[in-house]
C-alpha cells in the first residue's frame, strides 16, 4: 500500500517547505504542492503539523548485559520517540571471540528489531590482537565499517595508546569509523581510589572524579593519533567545553574528526548528582553530568557544527540497581540513563522551542549528519529517491513525561514530569507507519540491517 502525506510542512536541515509526500514501495516517490490519492491509497492529512526524516540514533545498548532493553523492547521505545534507525554498541568481545563470530552473534540478538539497524563493534584492549586487525577487512565485508575504543576502564575497555594507534592506522586505510570514549583513565582510577580513601562516596564524587580536563585531555590525544593515522574518528558523547575545544583545534587543523554529544548533557547538569536519598544514583553517568556554562557551549557546537550529532547513549539500568550500587559508594553505581524514547522530543523542546538551535539544526544533528557519517545513503533526508522514514509532529499538542507510560524497559526517566511542547503524532518507516497516535502499530522483527 502506498501512503500519501498531505498539507504537512516538511523539514530537512537545510529547507522548509510545505509540500505532499508519496511513499510507493518504501521509497519516496513524489514530492509536490499536491498530490492527488489513487484508490488504494493511504493519506495522512499532516495538516499544522511538522514533517522530519526518521530520527537515527547511532548510540543505543540494546541487549548489553545487565541492560533491560534487547532488541524487541528498545527498538519499540526507539519508534515511538522518532527514531527509525539506530546504530546498536555491542558488548566486548568475549573470550577467544573473533570479531565475525562476535558479528553473527549479535545479529541473531538483533532478529527482533522493529526498525532498520546496524552495529559498532568494541575493541578492548583485553581482547585485541594482530588477528584482530586481519579481521577488519572481513568485517567490512558484513557490513560493518564503524568501531568503538575506549581510553577509561582499564583491565575491561581501555585500550593503551600504541594500541589505539595501530587499530585506527588500519582503520583509516579501511575507511572506518573509529568512535572513542575520551576519558583519562588512569587519572580517574586513582582518584575515584582517592575519594573512597576519604569517606568521600556520595555520588556527587562520581563527578568529581571525572573532571573536564581528564575528557579533554584524552580527546586532545585522541584526535592526535588520528591525526598521526589518517583516520575519522568520532568522539562519543562531548560533555564539556574543555574538550569541544579541542575538537574545534583538530577540525581546523584539518582532522577528519567529529563530535557527538547526548540529550543529557544538553538538559541536565551536575546538580542532579546532589539529590538525597540516593535520587542522584539515576543520573550517574560517563562522562558526567557537567555545568550549566558547558550546556551553552554544546548548543553553540550544534549551531556552528562542531556538534555532528545528538543521540541518547541510552542504557537501560533500573534504579533499583543503581540505587543498590550508590548504597555502598558512588564507584559501585552502574553507569548510564535511559534516553532512546525521549531524547527526539527533549531535543525538539528544549533545543527548538527554547530557541537554542533551529528546526534545521534540530533535523541535521538528529538525522542527516548522522546518515552522512556513518554511509546510510538512504536515510537522513526527505527527498525523492530516500526511504520512506518520516516523523509527523504537532508543533501545538503537549505531552508530560512519565516512566508510567514509556516503552522502555527500565523503572523510570531521567525526565520524569517535563513538559513537552510538541508531540509525536505518526513514524513511518520504509512506508510502513508503525506507530500511530503514539501507539505502536508495527511487526516485530520488521528492521532491515542497514549495510
Amino acid at each position: 500500500m502506498n501512503i500519501i502525506i498531505k498539507n504537512g510542512m516538511i523539514v530537512n536541515a537545510r529547507e522548509s517547505f510545505k509540500a505532499d509526500i508519496k511513499i510507493e514501495d518504501g521509497i519516496i516517490s513524489t514530492i509536490s504542492n499536491e498530490i492527488k490519492p489513487e484508490r488504494h491509497d493511504s493519506v495522512i492529512d499532516a495538516k499544522d503539523r511538522l514533517v522530519f526524516p526518521g530520527a537515527i540514533d547511532p548510540h543505543t545498548h540494546f541487549s548489553n548485559k545487565g541492560f533491560k532493553d534487547d532488541f524487541e523492547s528498545g527498538t519499540k521505545a526507539a519508534a515511538v520517540g522518532g527514531v527509525t534507525s539506530i546504530i546498536n554498541m555491542n558488548d566486548g568481545l568475549e573470550k577467544k571471540d573473533t570479531l565475525i563470530e562476535h558479528f553473527d552473534r549479535w545479529k541473531d540478538k538483533a532478529y527482533s528489531s522493529v526498525i532498520d539497524y546496524s552495529f559498532h563493534t568494541i575493541i578492548s584492549g583485553p581482547s585485541y590482537n594482530e588477528n584482530t586487525l586481519n579481521e577488519l577487512d572481513i568485517l567490512a565485508k558484513k557490513g560493518i565499517k564503524n568501531i568503538k575504543l575506549f581510553t577509561a576502564y582499564k583491565g575491561d575497555k581501555m585500550v593503551n595508546d600504541r594500541e589505539m594507534y595501530k587499530i585506527m592506522k588500519k582503520a583509516g586505510e579501511l575507511n572506518f569509523n573509529v568512535l572513542v570514549h575520551a576519558e583519562n583513565g588512569d587519572i580517574i582510577d586513582e582518584s575515584v581510589l582517592e575519594f573512597i580513601d576519604n569517606g568521600k562516596v556520595d555520588a556527587i564524587y562520581h563527578s568529581y572524579s571525572r573532571p573536564p580536563i581528564v575528557e579533554a585531555e584524552a580527546t586532545e590525544r585522541v584526535l592526535a593519533i588520528a591525526e598521526v593515522t589518517n583516520s575519522k574518528v568520532y568522539v562519543v558523547h562531548v560533555t564539556c567545553k574543555e574538550a569541544l575545544e579541542q575538537v574545534e583545534k583538530a577540525k581546523r587543523r584539518g582532522v577528519n574528526a567529529y563530535a557527538e554529544t547526548c540529550t543529557q548533557y544538553l538538559v541536565l547538569d551536575e546538580s542532579y548528582l546532589k539529590l538525597p536519598k540516593f535520587e542522584s544514583a539515576k543520573y550517574v553517568c560517563s562522562p558526567p553530568l557537567r555545568q550549566k556554562s558547558d550546556q551553552i557551549k554544546l548548543w553553540e557546537g550544534i549551531k556552528n557544527g562542531t556538534i555532528s550529532v545528538v543521540s541518547s547513549d541510552h542504557c537501560a539500568i533500573n534504579f533499583t540497581n543503581k540505587k543498590k550500587g550508590g548504597e555502598e559508594n558512588f564507584s559501585k553505581i552502574p553507569n548510564g540513563m535511559p534516553g532512546v524514547e525521549d531524547r527526539f522530543l527533549v531535543l525538539y523542546h528544549f533545543g527548538v522551542n527554547n530557541k537554542n538551535i533551529s528546526l534545521n539544526d534540530f533535523v541535521n544533528v538528529v538525522s542527516t549528519k548522522p546518515a552522512e557519517i556513518f554511509g546510510l545513503n538512504q536515510k537522513g533526508s526527505i527527498s525523492v529517491g530516500k526511504d520512506g522514514d518520516l516523523v509527523i509532529l504537532d508543533p501545538n499538542r503537549t505531552k508530560i513525561i512519565s516512566s508510567k507510560k514509556q516503552f522502555q524497559q527500565v523503572d523510570y526517566t531521567p525526565y520524569e514530569g517535563v513538559e513537552i511542547k510538541g508531540d509525536i503524532t505518526n513514524v513511518i518507516s520504509r512506508g510502513e507507519e508503525i506507530v500511530s497516535d503514539g501507539k505502536f502499530t508495527g511487526e516485530i522483527g520488521r528492521g532491515n540491517f542497514l549495510i
